[in-house]
């Protein structure tokens, strides 16, 4: 099994730019791709939790039902945002890699590399 795992949407650019970086530096992650193999519940809230950001971080508007959900109300609690990702993966923000150096939400695609370990080289590859 891979250390790095990305959750992942191939029709997403900037998804399919993180996991070039990632297989460019020489590891082979783990690819789930989140919208036929959604996180349960459990795992999405362990997943925020370890990014230390807050829910709405990882909530996507742009071609979700966000809006038609009026998710945009303050009055949502970080429990039913969560509910609504669980519900519609769809509205995840992606892609999100969790390496043994840290979980992140990878936005722009580069942010990777920040968190990628070492190669097998023995240094990061951040070409």
């Amino acid at each position: 099994m891979s250390d790095v795992t990305i959750y992942h949407n191939p029709a997403c650019g900037t998804s399919r730019n993180t996991l070039a970086l990632i297989r460019n530096s020489g590891i082979e992650p783990q690819v789930i791709e989140y919208l036929s193999t959604p996180p349960g519940r459990a795992k999405l809230v362990e997943l925020i939790a370890v990014m230390g950001v807050p829910v709405r971080d990882v909530l996507r508007r742009n071609g979700t039902p966000y809006d038609e959900l009026r998710l945009d109300d303050p009055e949502w609690t970080d429990d039913q945002l969560i509910d609504f990702m669980v519900e519609h993966p769809i509205l995840m923000n992606r892609p999100i890699v969790v390496t043994s150096v840290a979980t992140r939400l990878c936005r722009p695609a580069q942010e990777v590399l920040g968190i990628l370990p070492l190669a097998a080289s023995g240094r990061p590859d951040k070409s």
